[in-house]
């Protein structure tokens, strides 16, 4: 090419001067000034270095020179020029790879492909039933091993769909899950079709627990057991389906004692329509791992050392889903050991939840306490005299009582029960 003049390549554009330099094989032309683009051509062509035309500062003295610009080694000069051969190269390729751009499916190619991704979807879920519980977040998890523990097959639940099915610690679930995807460690409930077995939209449009009317219980748990205890419990305080029963007294009077004859004699009656689940708070662990030994595991075991605040939260789990069994047409019992580790507002609030539904279901509970809370319909008094004489059952049947006991042993049964107390008296 012929050689250019440093005026002429002065007044061309940077366009023009990047195709010279490029043909005259110049390394890195792209990222030189106009002036040192000039220079490197100029040099290029043979016409040797030329030192550029000082600048002057507007009263005519010379400026200062700029400090010369520090140029790469040739190890950088290479990278440069694979850096922009591999851009050159990609500029070139971006047009032809739209022009080839992926075909876009038929719409019947659609149609078809649609049902074949929901029929891989399905069979790579599966499905699984387990105990929900709930997180701090809202969230929680389907238990899937044995006693509710946690496990690497446990499925997530997600916070929406607690809120939509209104699920609470202690439901039974079944649903489809998916696998877990990238990032995830444990698979995902896909939606809720079964609570506590029945269909859960059936259990979504039932009424809210707390607007359900209550009635008197009237129902009488029949244990017809052999123990002592129980006997005189069933004959001089008779317990219905939806009492609210204290069983109180003072220290060493048997409170625990007769709460753990009652719960086996609960599992005794053998009927697969009650939920009878037992809390242990503030308990000694000597009498945890006794009640560990009894006919079912305790829901939660909480010793004395265990915060308030702790006890008080399992005993409202346990409490909530027997009320939602109670909601949905079912019948719970929940035993509490005992009251008297709870704050006194927590501790009513969970005796105050029992309640018979009439054409429904009932939510029966019996806590152990040093004194009546109040509102019971049944309380079941230990008298700290007879319990030092040894003699057992140690009633007082002065203190207790049922209210309404016609309701649940018919008029008889109430005189008799009445006339036991004069006796007493």
């Amino acid at each position: 090419m012929p050689v250019l003049e440093r005026s002429a390549l002065a007044d061309s554009p940077l366009a023009d001067l990047h195709a010279i330099a490029s043909e005259l094989g110049i390394d890195g032309f792209r990222r030189l000034r106009k002036e040192e683009l000039i220079d490197a051509i100029v040099t290029r062509q043979g016409g040797g270095a030329t030192e550029p035309a000082a600048a002057t500062d507007d009263d005519g003295d010379e400026a200062a020179p700029s400090r010369p610009r520090r140029r790469r080694g040739g190890r950088g000069r290479a990278r440069e020029e694979r850096g922009e051969r591999e851009v050159e190269a990609a500029a070139e390729e971006r047009p032809a790879r739209r022009e080839r751009g992926p075909r876009e499916p038929a719409p019947r190619e659609r149609d078809e492909a649609k049902p074949a991704r929901a029929k891989a979807r399905e069979e790579s879920e599966q499905t699984v039933e387990g105990v929900v519980e709930l997180g701090d977040n809202g969230s929680g998890f389907l238990r899937l091993g044995k006693g509710g523990t946690p496990s690497d097959e446990d499925v997530y639940v997600s916070a929406a769909q607690v809120r939509r099915c209104e699920l609470v610690d202690g439901d039974r679930v079944g649903g489809p899950a998916r696998p877990p995807r990238r990032s995830e460690r444990y698979p995902s409930l896909v939606r809720v079709e079964r609570i506590n077995g029945r269909p859960a939209e059936e259990v979504a449009e039932g009424v809210r627990f707390d607007e359900l009317p209550a009635a008197f219980p009237s129902e009488r748990f029949a244990f017809e057991a052999s123990d002592p205890a129980v006997q005189a419990v069933e004959f001089l305080t008779p317990i219905g389906r939806g009492s609210r029963v204290a069983i109180v007294g003072a220290a060493h009077t048997g409170k625990s004692e007769t709460l753990r004859r009652l719960a086996k004699a609960f599992a005794d009656l053998g009927d697969a329509e009650l939920e009878t689940a037992a809390v242990l708070t503030g308990a000694r662990p000597e009498e945890i791992a006794e009640w560990r030994e009894g006919p079912f595991e305790p829901a939660a075991a909480l010793s004395f050392a265990a915060p308030a605040d702790a006890q008080a939260q399992a005993v409202e789990r346990a409490v909530e889903h027997g009320k939602r069994v109670a909601a949905r047409g079912g019948h719970a019992v929940v035993l509490i050991d005992s009251l008297d580790g709870l704050p006194l507002a927590a501790a009513r609030k969970a005796l105050a939840a029992a309640r018979n539904i009439p054409d429904g279901g009932s939510l029966t509970v019996i806590g152990t306490a040093a004194a009546p809370l109040g509102g019971e319909t049944t309380v079941v008094a230990l008298d700290a005299a007879l319990a030092g004489e040894r003699r057992f059952p140690a009633i007082d049947l002065l203190a207790s009582r049922t209210l309404r006991p016609e309701l649940l042993v018919g008029d008889a049964g109430a005189a008799a029960i009445a006339e036991a107390v004069r006796e007493e008296a």
